[in-house]
């Protein structure tokens, strides 16, 4: 940084601009922010070399530099509107997520901002810094950590009543507990985050993450026509503001037409004047499972997931309901070979089947256990034995009825030899 300052006006900005390299643009600026000038223009000059400043650090992903600039900024802080510098803080965060690597460092600089706040009692800041790092700790799988931060916030934010920062903080709960597996706490959440979002005017960006988490919501629940309707909300949402999200909810929205059977859809809606414009790896990987899935291969299935394994098993909401996929897959397949036999050798199902032999193993016993057939394994001989379907013998509900009968009779006949001895 160079020891003489600029003065902050436009003619410097301009420089700036018009410099030669990212560095020396970045050198220009600094030594705008050195002008020690409190006049309104001069603050306003020095406004816009911070988010000039700002950009050109971001794209030369100088993370440490933008979270030096953050503490150099305090004593200008001072001299600005709360709402400005809240903005500001914001969008150096932002800037900061914007880089590849940086979660730590993310979580450093909002702990940092936390204290700042705290010292300086600017609550409406701290709130949202405080809603960021739980955000970035949940990533980051500390939830513990999270879930402490969110229970006294979220208290904090009830009591004032501020419902647009009330329904982002419900809605990270939401995601939070159902990272837990904790489904009932994720449910009342997000419907905490609805109440709140019905009173106030909600932006299509954040009304498009709740309407994604409900579908994911009722996905787990195995509602996957529900589910369906939610990530196409989402998808129209995220889609007409250009947001990377819209992928997720298309992606989702494929894995809901799979689960119920529908596959065949899987190819209109990716050629769809929609679709084609987010044609990639994540759906290429969904019309491979949809594929599989149609031509009820174990073996392509087995494939597509080694191919894509960053777009399925990666992605833990994909991973989950394609785990249960593949088990029906595998069990249909089974059931379809066993059935024309009484005793067979499990070597010999493996090699029909093209999976290892403890792998099909297990998935028997599981089957026999789970009652989806009757049956038993002889593992000293290494066979399945299949038992004929026991057919149930039509006298004996017969018999049980006609002695329910007679039971009626005789207590009706106590009944009315009971009246006439009186």
């Amino acid at each position: 940084m160079a020891s003489s300052h600029l003065a902050a006006t436009t003619e410097s900005l301009a420089l700036a601009m018009e410099a030669k390299n990212p560095f020396e643009a970045i050198s220009i600026l600094y030594r705008v922010l050195e002008d020690p000038s409190s006049s309104s223009e001069a603050l306003r000059m020095k406004e816009q070399a911070i988010t000039n400043l700002t950009d050109l650090l971001r794209q030369e992903n100088r993370g440490e530099d933008l979270r030096s600039l953050l503490t150099q900024l305090r004593p200008f802080f001072s001299l600005i509107p709360k709402a400005k510098t809240a903005k500001i803080v914001r969008g150096i965060i932002d800037a900061v997520a914007k880089i590849p690597g940086t979660s730590a460092l993310q979580i450093a600089l909002c702990k940092e901002m936390v204290q700042w706040t705290r010292a300086e009692k600017r609550t409406f800041l701290r709130q949202r810094v405080e809603a960021r790092l739980a955000a970035l700790l949940m990533e980051n799988k500390e939830f513990s950590e999270a879930l402490t931060l969110l229970s006294s916030l979220v208290k904090e934010v009830r009591r004032l009543d501020d419902k647009l920062l009330l329904v982002d903080i419900d809605l990270l709960e939401s995601k939070l507990h159902f990272s837990l597996r904790n489904l009932p706490k994720a449910k009342a959440a997000l419907t905490a985050a609805r109440t709140a979002a019905n009173a106030i005017y909600v932006p299509p960006a954040q009304q498009g993450a709740i309407d994604l988490q409900s579908g994911i919501l009722h996905a787990e629940e195995k509602d996957y026509k529900t589910a369906y309707s939610y990530f196409f909300e989402a998808f129209e949402s995220f889609n007409a503001l250009e947001d990377p999200k819209a992928v997720f909810s298309l992606k989702y929205m494929l894995l809901c037409k799979i689960m119920v059977n529908q596959a065949d859809d899987v190819g209109g809606i990716i050629s769809s004047k929609a679709g084609l414009q987010y044609v990639g790896p994540d759906l290429d990987a969904m019309k491979a499972v949809a594929d599989a899935h149609s031509k009820r291969s174990l073996k392509l299935f087995e494939i597509t997931l080694r191919d894509y394994k960053v777009q399925l098993e990666e992605d833990p909401i994909v991973h989950r309901h394609l785990q249960s996929l593949y088990d029906t897959l595998l069990e249909q397949n089974l059931c379809r070979l066993i059935e024309l036999f009484s005793r067979v050798e499990i070597a010999h199902i493996a090699e029909l089947i093209e999976l290892p032999i403890d792998h099909v193993e297990r998935k028997l016993s599981q089957m026999i256990l789970d009652k989806k057939f009757a049956g038993t394994l002889d593992q000293g001989a290494g066979c399945l034995i299949i038992f004929d379907d026991p057919k149930t013998d039509a006298i004996y509900p017969a018999t049980l009825e006609t002695i329910s009968n007679i039971g009626k009779v005789v207590d009706s006949l106590y009944v009315r030899s009971a009246k006439i001895m009186t």
